[in-house]
């Protein structure tokens, strides 16, 4: 085999590597970028866990918007029925490992009837965040808070997933 012919071997055995390397560095862009920009307004306005925002961006970049977008609205619906579930039973019935185990139960149930079952375990957290993490506020602002948190997190990784195709989309050649 000539010199060509074995550089176009090793061509063809690091392509696959290549191609990873920037699917990766796309992902590790979009998902850093995300995270700081939805960190940080969250300083600015003094919450307390706006770390939230930052990881529920992460957890949402994926490699197409319309999963994205789907993966964005199961957290954000996930936030809010957690949210609601957590607020009622902490108000209705107090702390207690008891109505946490019945609160996450209505969570999941919640979840099934408004058929976001793929909600569930982030709805689940989030009832466990009220309930069990403590805090200085009250229930109603900390899930108000944690879903402002996920929301502004869904919305920050959903506009970097489609930014970024529309650049993909921009340099590739027609």
């Amino acid at each position: 085999m000539n010199d060509t012919g074995r550089s176009l071997n090793v061509a063809r055995q690091l392509a696959p590597w290549v191609g990873r390397l920037h699917t990766g560095a796309r992902f590790g862009i979009i998902s850093a970028s995300s995270a700081v920009l939805a960190y940080l307004p969250t300083r600015a306005l003094d919450l307390p866990e706006g770390f939230w925002s930052a990881i529920t961006a992460i957890m949402v970049v994926q490699d197409d918007l319309r999963a994205t977008e789907v993966l964005a609205r199961d957290q954000f619906v996930g936030a809010a029925v957690g949210g609601v579930v957590g607020v009622c039973a902490a108000l209705t019935f107090g702390n207690g490992l008891a109505v946490f185990a019945v609160a996450i139960v209505v969570t999941k149930l919640a979840c099934s009837i408004l058929n976001a079952a793929s909600a569930s375990r982030l709805a689940a957290t989030t009832t466990t965040i009220i309930l069990l993490v403590p805090h200085v506020s009250s229930p109603e602002r900390m899930a108000a808070v944690r879903i402002a948190e996920v929301g502004w997190g869904v919305c920050v990784a959903t506009t970097a997933v489609w930014v970024s195709g529309r650049v993909s989309a921009a340099r590739s050649p027609q």
